[in-house]
Parts: structure tokens; C-alpha cells; sequence
């Protein structure tokens, strides 16, 4: 090779170089950033943790009992993985006496409450970025106790008698569904560089079956103050497509009550899911625990995939029966909405057009949420 031509190939290879190097490369947007993180919402991921929650070693997950210690503690490690901060200050745990609450409750009055009923909310934390919305708060919940086995279910099971020998109730898709939801838009949104505005505070609770006594419990021993909560984002019933609304969809209860809705709508239209309000929507908004926080004024809904399903509080409610690949666009339809209420100036607020969210318009915090 001749001495001019070795030093072209040099001059040319510095000016490509230097041409690179001007070349501005593109910023990755906001929208860009939020689409990885849900790309992070897997079925493998999901699968495997909802076969743990609803296997028969945690049998059924009674309120309370060892099966619930043990969920209790592996979401609270799920929470620690995923970078969440402790509900609490120091771990992951609300220590709830459901004593009296058991007492008044309808769901269990086919028993005596004779001994304390004591169990654990599952609270984790994704601090705002720093600014005036970061102390203030969206809760996304789900319940992770179940009715145990024909021991403990009594009226609460469709089933009095074991079927080829098994005696359990895994709770598979009510609501070991959404916990693992719970879960996994925890970690997707906990992994952005980017953090949300508001501050989001991730909840599994205890006792629903009993009659929502674990979110009854927060409300009325809230770690976060009531009155800067904007709202409540309650996943329940998720993963089964063989229901009542069918594959492809989805429903909220409580459809026409909040504005929240309007996000849930506009995060679905991205994620391959359609919304369909049912019959069932305003009955089934007191059937879970959203329920609670309506009661203290806040705004929330529950999303859910079936409100009737077959194996309802039944053995058959097993992990095999989840449709992962759908439960994956839920969460991610979920995990967007959240996101767009998050990072939204505007609070959520109660359809003040509906007649039927005037008792929850009136016990609403007497001070704005975001007027601190």
C-alpha cells in the first residue's frame, strides 16, 4: 500500500469519526421510557409467582394462618426486589388486629369469633421524584388472602366436600392474580429512571374475604395520609379469560363514578384491551377492597377481567387455568394508568353527575389532596 493512499484511508476514517461524533443522538422520551418498562410485564414472570401463592403449600391463604405468613413474607421480598421502599419506615408489614372488625363483619357470620384475628397488610413504597405532587399519593391494591381449605372456608365455598382428594382452595385467580399484578407493575415501574410525580404506594391486603378488613384496617390506620391519597387502583380477578366478560376484555366497577376511568379507557386503547361496562359494574363496587377508601372519600375503582368466573371460591381456581399472555396486556393497560394519574397535575375526582357517589363526594378529606 503506497504511502498516499495508507494516509486517505486515515483521512477518511478521522473525518467519519468526527462526522459521528457532531451527529446529535435522540434523547429517549418519556413515552419511550414508559413502553420498556412495561415491556418488563412477562408471563414467565407472573407464572412463576402466582404458582407459588397457589400452591397447596400455602393452603388457600386463611385469614390468618401460616399459608398467609408465608405470602405475606415472599411479596414482601417481591417488594424488596423491585427497589420499593418500606411501607412502614422499616419493613414491609401493617400488623392488623381484625378482632373487631371480624365482629361486625356479614361475610363470617356462620361463626363465632372467639380468639384474635391478627394478620399483615404487605405495603411497599416508589417514592415520587422531587417536587410539590411526590407527597401526595396513588395506592394500586390487591388482596393475597383466600378462603383456605374446607376446614376454614364453611359459606364461603362453593365446595363441602373434597374433589378426588383435594381439600384446598388455591385462590389462584381470586386474587392471587392481582397480587402478582401487584407485584409486577411494582417492578416495572420501580426499574425507570424516570420516577412518577405523585409517589406510588403498592398494597396487598389481608382479610378481604372476611369482608374487606384489611383495607378497612388501613383506612382507619392509614400509613399515608388520607387526605393527600388521590386515589385507589384495586386489581381483582384478573387472569382468567373463561368469564363472564370474556377474552380481549375488561371492566371496572364503579364504571361512571370517578375519573379515573377516563384513564383506565385511554390506557387500554394502547394496550389490546377493551373496556366493557356490564350490569355487574355498580353492584360489584363494594365487593372488593376499593370499597374501604369510597368509604373515606377517595376516589377509586377495582379492574378486573371476570366478575363471575367458573371455579369461584371453588378448588378448581388453580394457576393452570390463567391466561398469562392476556393477564400480561391487563397489567400493562394497569401499569399505564397508573402512570398517566401519577404524573398527572390533575387529581383524580368523583363524578359529581352520578347520584350514586354523593355519600362518597361528602366524606371526602376536608383538605384538597393536592392543595398542600
Amino acid at each position: 500500500m503506497s504511502i498516499y493512499l495508507a494516509a486517505l484511508l486515515l483521512w477518511a476514517a478521522s473525518g467519519n469519526q468526527q462526522s459521528l461524533a457532531k451527529k446529535p443522538q435522540p434523547v429517549p422520551s418519556a413515552t419511550s421510557n414508559v413502553e420498556r418498562a412495561l415491556n418488563r410485564i412477562s408471563a414467565d414472570s407472573l407464572r412463576g409467582n402466582l404458582s407459588f401463592l397457589s400452591s397447596d403449600l400455602l393452603a388457600g391463604r386463611w385469614t390468618p394462618s401460616p399459608g398467609l405468613d408465608i405470602a405475606a413474607e415472599f411479596i414482601a421480598s417481591r417488594f424488596r426486589a423491585a427497589g420499593l421502599e418500606p411501607g412502614n419506615g422499616t419493613d414491609y408489614f401493617q400488623l392488623a388486629d381484625l378482632t373487631e372488625l371480624a365482629k361486625q363483619s356479614g361475610e363470617i357470620r356462620d361463626r363465632a369469633i372467639d380468639h384474635p384475628i391478627i394478620a399483615r397488610n404487605v405495603v411497599g413504597v416508589l417514592r415520587g421524584s422531587p417536587g410539590e405532587l411526590s407527597n401526595t399519593y396513588v395506592i394500586v391494591s390487591a388482596h393475597y388472602d383466600h378462603i383456605g381449605t374446607l376446614d376454614t372456608s364453611g359459606k364461603l365455598g362453593k365446595e363441602k366436600t373434597e374433589n378426588n382428594g383435594d381439600r384446598i382452595f388455591n385462590g389462584a385467580n381470586d386474587d392471587g392474580s392481582g397480587t402478582v399484578s401487584v407485584i409486577e407493575i411494582a417492578n416495572a415501574l420501580a426499574k425507570m429512571k424516570q420516577r412518577p410525580k405523585r409517589s406510588i404506594v403498592f398494597i396487598a391486603f389481608c382479610g378481604e374475604e372476611l369482608g374487606e378488613l384489611g383495607s378497612l384496617y388501613y383506612t382507619q390506620h392509614p400509613l399515608f395520609p388520607l387526605n393527600r391519597t388521590v386515589a385507589d387502583i384495586n386489581l381483582e380477578q384478573v387472569g382468567r379469560s373463561d368469564s363472564d366478560i370474556g377474552k380481549g376484555n375488561a371492566t371496572l366497577t364503579g364504571y361512571d363514578y370517578t375519573t379515573i376511568t377516563l384513564a383506565i379507557q385511554r390506557a387500554a386503547k394502547l394496550s389490546g384491551i377493551h373496556m366493557v361496562k356490564t350490569k355487574e359494574t355498580d353492584p360489584y363496587f363494594q365487593a372488593s377492597d376499593n370499597y374501604p377508601f369510597a368509604l373515606v372519600g377517595i376516589p377509586d375503582l377495582t379492574l378486573a377481567t371476570s366478575f363471575n368466573f367458573p371455579d369461584y371460591h371453588g378448588l378448581g381456581d388453580e394457576w393452570q387455568k390463567i391466561d398469562f399472555p392476556e393477564m400480561v396486556k391487563v397489567d400493562r393497560l394497569a401499569a399505564r394508568a397508573i402512570w398517566l394519574i401519577a404524573n398527572d397535575a390533575q387529581f383524580p375526582e368523583w363524578n359529581s353527575q352520578n347520584e350514586k357517589t354523593a355519600k362518597y363526594r361528602k366524606a371526602a378529606p376536608g383538605e384538597s389532596a393536592v392543595a398542600q
